[in-house]
């Protein structure tokens, strides 16, 4: 059952991925790669409980916050054109 779930999302992951390249606008594309992001999150919490991996969880989470903070810095950047 977990393993069906997991081709779901690695599927719709997929299909997120034409998005990303095809993207009309910067903000589309931007968009597009954070979706991937938080699916990449929802594959490593799923194979961590698959095989019995707790620590899965923690890259997980880490992953989730640096997809975060990137989006962040991307949008400020665009915005303000420096990081500082």
């Amino acid at each position: 059952m977990f393993t069906a779930a997991a081709l779901v999302v690695a599927f719709a992951a997929v299909l997120v991925l034409y998005r990303a390249i095809k993207g009309p606008r910067v903000y589309d594309r931007l968009l597009a790669v954070n979706v991937i992001g938080t699916k990449t999150v929802v594959l490593l919490a799923l194979i961590g409980f698959m095989y019995e991996r707790p620590y899965f969880l923690d890259v997980a989470l880490v992953y989730a916050l640096i997809n975060f903070i990137a989006t962040i810095a991307f949008l400020k950047y665009r915005e303000l054109g420096r990081l500082d």
